[in-house]
């Protein structure tokens, strides 16, 4: 997780993700699934960033993250959302939605097939009748190279962050290794964070939704490179 650099998450990710071309994309996608869809569950809502925009879109957010300092600037951002430190395999709000969202392949953290299901059986719990919900995958067994490398930077309020990323695959699990370099006003420092991601196939993924009461597909297109899981109870 972004335990080190988890403030400096939204500096970093503005170089690399488009929100303002997603956010839209997902919105269009809600009310074409569910035109009555209002309330919306973020699972893995890191910063917030996504449930922002989407109460922009006219929708009411509430999210879900294991890093309390995620939840933290998530509240800060949006201070209309309810926002929870959770394990997305087992959460229990006590309330439902009618849409829950998994993004930017959150989902890769649970690691194992066991803690999938776990995971989708919390959403389900927390899917209200009609609901929908999108689920984008981390990447699956086979595509990614282990010792690829990878470099990003970015600057901002007086911050400048440099990341050097090397991917390790080991079996069914991706390994990240990030280490970073950052530059503000109190100096120069270095932060190393391990990553640890499950690789799961499509078919694993969908066997998993049908074992928690869920029927799904699998749309490859979805919001990037990664494919979207959409599913109804």
């Amino acid at each position: 997780m972004f335990t080190a650099t988890a403030e400096y998450y939204d500096l970093l990710y503005a170089t690399i993700k488009d929100y303002a071309r997603e956010v839209p994309a997902i919105a269009a996608m809600l009310r074409r699934l569910n035109p009555g869809v209002r309330t919306v569950l973020d699972v893995g809502c890191g910063t917030g960033e996504h449930a922002r925009r989407l109460a922009a879109e006219g929708f009411v957010v509430d999210g879900v993250d294991l890093d309390p300092v995620f939840i933290r600037i998530a509240a800060d951002k949006h201070p209309a959302g309810l926002f929870t430190v959770a394990d997305m395999s087992d959460f229990h709000l006590g309330r439902t939605y009618d849409a829950v969202l998994c993004l930017f392949s959150s989902i890769g953290y649970v690691r194992t097939l066991e803690r999938l299901e776990a995971t989708l059986r919390c959403f389900h719990e927390h899917l209200g009748a009609g609901g929908v919900i999108l689920l984008e995958p981390w990447f699956p067994p086979g595509f990614m190279t282990d010792g690829f490398t990878a470099r990003n930077e970015a600057q901002g309020d007086g911050v400048r962050i440099t990341r050097s990323a090397r991917t390790e695959i080991g079996g069914r699990i991706s390994r990240l290794h990030f280490d970073y370099e950052i530059s503000d006003a109190r100096g120069v420092r270095h932060a190393s964070e391990v990553h640890e991601l499950g690789l799961f196939t499509v078919a694993e993924q969908l066997a998993a939704f049908e074992r928690a009461g869920l029927q799904a597909r699998f749309e490859p297109a979805g919001f990037g490179d990664r494919g979207l899981f959409v599913a109804t109870a």
